[in-house]
């Protein structure tokens, strides 16, 4: 992911709230949000050239997200991919706090990341840029995109703003029309006033091609924008796709009850 605004205990209903957008090559191949093959508790995209996810849910009361974290133009050379700590922690059963703090000694064999995780009770943070930091949430309404967490960039601003406008006149009962706010919203093409740009290494032009919550391009682009809302129930998952330019690619909303009894690898326990 490259923005994701999330409102934790934020509203009476609504435990953790997520709005997301993925930016990344088009050419890079990927599976529409849906349950993992292997652990179908789990529910989210899937990057299929390293086998991780940027954005997953689960019926275990998990919710996981990342983003990659921007310095300079020089490409990252990293052994593993940032997408195997979103599907570690959606397919296990370790704390959140927990998780975060166990990778301290391999958060270096990543590419530079910003990592969301929640357990079912506690959200944590964890990054390793600069260095590796990890911290709890407090409740309220968030921002994470590729500079530090809650960092005023002008795209997560707009995505924290609608965030906060849509829960607080949130209906009662949630289809994918009434989702149609909170897309509109990572929709957003419209690039930040140059003085209000972050300086990440990457030059003022690509800082306005990359400002807007939703980036448009034929090579590199946003590729999908996914909306999670967590309630005592279970979890809406909303997700529309996207080619080079923008164009549609389809679209998923499903409502997934937490499961009543733990799970290991798929399989319920009785």
């Amino acid at each position: 992911m490259c923005l994701i605004a999330v409102g934790f205990r934020a509203h009476p209903r609504w435990t953790l709230a997520v709005i997301a957008n993925r930016d990344e090559f088009h050419g890079r191949p990927a599976a529409p949000a849906g349950p993992d093959p292997e652990f179908p508790q789990v529910f989210g995209g899937r990057d299929l050239e390293a086998g991780g996810s940027w954005l997953l849910a689960s019926a275990q009361r998990r919710f996981t997200a990342v983003t990659n974290v921007r310095a300079g133009l020089n490409p990252e050379s990293a052994p593993r991919s940032r997408g195997a700590l979103v599907r570690g922690f959606a397919t296990g059963a370790i704390a959140a706090n927990e998780y975060t703090a166990s990778l301290s000694d391999t958060a270096g064999d990543y590419g530079r990341f910003n990592l969301l995780c929640w357990d079912g009770d506690a959200l944590h943070f964890a990054t390793n840029h600069p260095r590796f930091e990890t911290h709890a949430v407090g409740d309220g309404i968030h921002a994470m995109s590729n500079g530090a967490f809650d960092a005023p960039w002008p795209k997560s601003g707009r995505a924290t703003r609608a965030l906060e406008q849509w829960l607080a006149h949130a209906p009662p009962e949630v289809d994918a029309a009434s989702l149609s706010p909170l897309f509109d919203a990572l929709a957003d093409t419209a690039p930040a006033p140059d003085a209000r740009l972050p300086d990440t290494g990457v030059g003022l032009d690509m800082e306005r091609v990359l400002s807007p919550p939703f980036v448009r391009g034929a090579r590199y682009g946003t590729r999908c924008s996914t909306v999670v809302l967590i309630d005592d129930g279970g979890i809406t998952f909303a997700e529309r796709r996207f080619g080079p330019d923008a164009q549609p690619q389809g679209a998923t909303f499903a409502q997934l009850p937490f499961a009543a009894t733990p799970c290991v690898n798929g399989a319920t326990l009785r």
